[in-house]
């Protein structure tokens, strides 16, 4: 009984091991990381990046389920693959009492271990931040931080293939069900499987064929360069996401390829969509939109008034939203199965993810008889 996950992303990579550590025929289809992104003709991924925030607490208690399952596995991952990924930095998030009231569902319901902080405890704990003084946070000090999305899709893939599962660097660009099969038709080639579950991210509906059902929303973050010593300083810096309509997010000091230290900040001012395969590619070509990178060096300023940076940059990505702004995870035929619409949210929690679209597809299709 042979397996197909297309899309060699977080999710698809998430999938791709457990269904491997179950024993099933998988092969992981999905093209690498692009050597230019300026110049790049094919799909993209918004993973080719070191930093997204980890947490359990959220702002709807469906992440924080999730969350909290992936991160129990993350120690797995890492000791499977050989490829650490995770940065145990603690997380905050903080603003008013509208807010705070909508992590505290989630908080109560998973029993999510975290200091509950007044504004003088934000200002004393975390001196270089500067809240508005009706802000109050949590604060998870352990099993909480950052990891690196490139090398956790690494380490999942390098764990799947530990157990047998086979790597295809090709693009999707169509199926075709039959009766009894599915052929997968690539850039290279052909392929046939018996099942396919489908986590393309914001290209899913294209590989799917299908009328577009996810939004697909333009988005830019900001890096900001720093100094080794500045980083020292930074040293106790959690991950941070806070009270304001950008909805945004805030990494510490991070590593980057380069050889740089760099503070991420995420968190568009508007909701740009992108209609259509040029359209998203474009963007991904672009590089970003210099105003809210502009913005968005106001808004760290402003939090960080003493933050000493050395360069700004900028770079594009996308994020694909569902309806019901919660993941598909879905039969859509007795071989096919979709997992996706990451809403902004799907990093940190994405081997539940993967794992729930590796379940759905096998317990469904008796795969494991």
């Amino acid at each position: 009984m042979s397996i197909a996950v297309i899309g060699r992303g977080l999710w698809g990579a998430a999938a791709a091991r457990h269904l491997a550590m179950a024993g099933h025929d998988v092969t992981l289809i999905g093209p690498p990381e692009p050597r230019d992104k300026r110049t790049h003709q094919g799909v993209f991924g918004s993973h080719y990046d070191e930093g997204r925030i980890t947490r359990k607490n959220a702002l709807d208690a469906y992440w924080v389920g999730v969350s909290t399952a992936a991160i129990g596995r993350y120690a797995e991952i890492e000791r499977q693959s050989g490829i650490t990924f995770y940065t145990e930095t603690g997380a905050v998030m903080a603003g008013g009492g509208e807010f705070m009231a909508r992590v505290d569902v989630g908080r109560e319901t998973y029993n999510v271990p975290c200091d509950r902080l007044d504004h003088q405890g934000l200002v004393e704990r975390f001196p270089f931040f500067r809240f508005p003084s009706h802000f109050i946070g949590y604060h998870e000090a352990t099993r909480a931080g950052h990891v690196s999305p490139r090398k956790l899709v690494a380490a999942q893939t390098k764990a799947a293939q530990s157990f047998g599962a086979t790597l295809l660097e090709e693009t999707v660009t169509a199926l075709d069900e039959r009766e009894g099969t599915v052929d997968i038709v690539t850039d290279q080639g052909r392929h046939r499987f018996d099942h396919v579950l489908v986590a393309a991210g914001y290209n899913t509906d294209a590989v799917l064929g299908r009328a577009p059902e996810l939004e697909v929303y333009a988005r830019t973050v900001a890096f900001f360069e720093v100094s080794e010593s500045e980083a020292a300083r930074l040293s106790a810096m959690p991950t941070l996401v806070y009270d304001t309509p950008e909805d945004p997010y805030l990494l510490p000091p991070i590593r980057y390829p380069d050889g740089k230290l760099y503070i991420k900040l995420g968190g568009d001012p508007e909701d740009v969509p992108l209609v259509g395969a040029s359209a998203i590619r474009e963007w991904f070509q672009s590089g970003g939109n210099p105003r809210v990178r502009d913005h968005l060096d106001a808004m760290l300023r402003d939090l960080m008034p003493d933050l000493a940076i050395k360069s700004v940059s900028m770079d594009a990505c996308v994020t694909s939203w569902t309806k019901d702004r919660l993941p598909e995870i879905a039969r859509l035929s007795d071989r096919i199965v979709v997992c996706t619409g990451g809403n902004g949210a799907g990093a940190k929690c994405s081997d539940e993810i993967g794992r729930l679209g590796a379940v759905l597809l096998t317990n469904k299709t008796g795969v494991n008889e």
